[in-house]
């Protein structure tokens, strides 16, 4: 019987392990550590005090920190006992119980699934815009998606790029007005309505995008901003109090089953980011050393 099990080895699950080191919790983690969305990142310059580096390697820069050691099981599905106030966490390769529960299980990046997708990946598309734009000064880009993101991304690169097409599969966007004025007032960007793309081009890099409505873009890079799927699977049985999919959880990390704590992209905390994928992890261990203190 552990105190505490961590569901989940990005930014989150492995802040709150060391915070749980911290409080001398007898916890567990597990998780892939190769499986979340911050594998994606091209490079990471948004973390405080950390040079620029790609999402690998800062996953591996928390590793060095926490030094956790990681249970890399597949979690198949989690009970609770609420009579006996605990948990039963089953993986392929056994079961294991605690008296507190966190869910950092994150949220996987959403991808278009074109032709040559993953051929040009981190290299000429990305899934998240450069904080240096002079990546893509005077160049051509496109920019995939109709929400806030994908506006926001579109104005932020065209300051730089000497033209941004912005492609969306509806007629009308759904992000926030005031965004999508914007957005129309800006000559450099190109709206492209009612359109997907269907196939990435090009030899060695780049050239090129196809649409579904038969035309062709001359392009240097592609942004999909189209958003993400939280992670939420192991969810469905636990009856959580759930927004728009994400689990809810109060100031402390706390959701609506006491004991179980959630943190970072899975979460409905509209910001993600890693650095308040971070504070919610530590932030989930605490009040889980605080639930563990009212079990004694």
């Amino acid at each position: 019987m552990y105190q505490l099990i961590i569901i989940g080895a990005g930014p989150a699950g492995l802040t709150a392990a060391l915070f749980a080191q911290r409080y001398r919790i007898n916890y567990l983690l597990i998780g892939q550590p190769t499986a979340g969305a911050l594998n994606q990142a091209h490079l990471v310059e948004d973390y405080p005090a950390v040079k620029p580096m790609t999402g690998p390697q800062l996953i591996k820069e928390f590793q060095k920190h926490s030094a956790p050691k990681i249970k890399k099981e597949q979690v198949n599905q989690i009970r609770p006992n609420k009579q006996k106030k605990t948990f039963q966490v089953t993986t392929k390769r056994g079961r294991y119980q605690s008296q507190a529960l966190i869910l950092a299980l994150g949220m996987t990046i959403r991808r278009l699934g074109i032709t040559n997708e993953e051929k040009f990946l981190n290299k000429q598309i990305f899934y998240y815009s450069p904080s240096d734009l002079r990546l893509i000064k005077n160049k051509t880009v496109a920019v995939i998606g109709g929400g806030d993101t994908a506006l926001t991304t579109a104005l932020k690169l065209a300051d730089q790029a000497k033209k941004v097409y912005l492609i969306h599969r509806r007629d009308e966007f759904r992000g926030a007005p005031l965004l999508v004025k914007r957005v129309k007032a800006k000559k450099k960007i190109e709206i492209v309505y009612s359109a997907q793309v269907s196939e990435a081009q090009g030899q060695k890099s780049l050239s090129k995008i196809a649409l579904n409505n038969q035309q062709e873009l001359t392009i240097d890079n592609l942004f999909i901003e189209i958003g993400g799927v939280p992670n939420v699977l192991l969810c469905q049985d636990l009856k959580l109090k759930m927004a728009n999919n994400f689990v809810v959880t109060d100031q402390k990390q706390a959701t609506s089953l006491p004991g179980l704590f959630a943190a970072g992209d899975m979460t409905d905390y509209p910001l993600k980011l890693i650095v308040t994928a971070t504070s919610q992890g530590a932030m989930a261990a605490t009040s889980a050393y605080d639930y563990l203190k009212t079990l004694n």
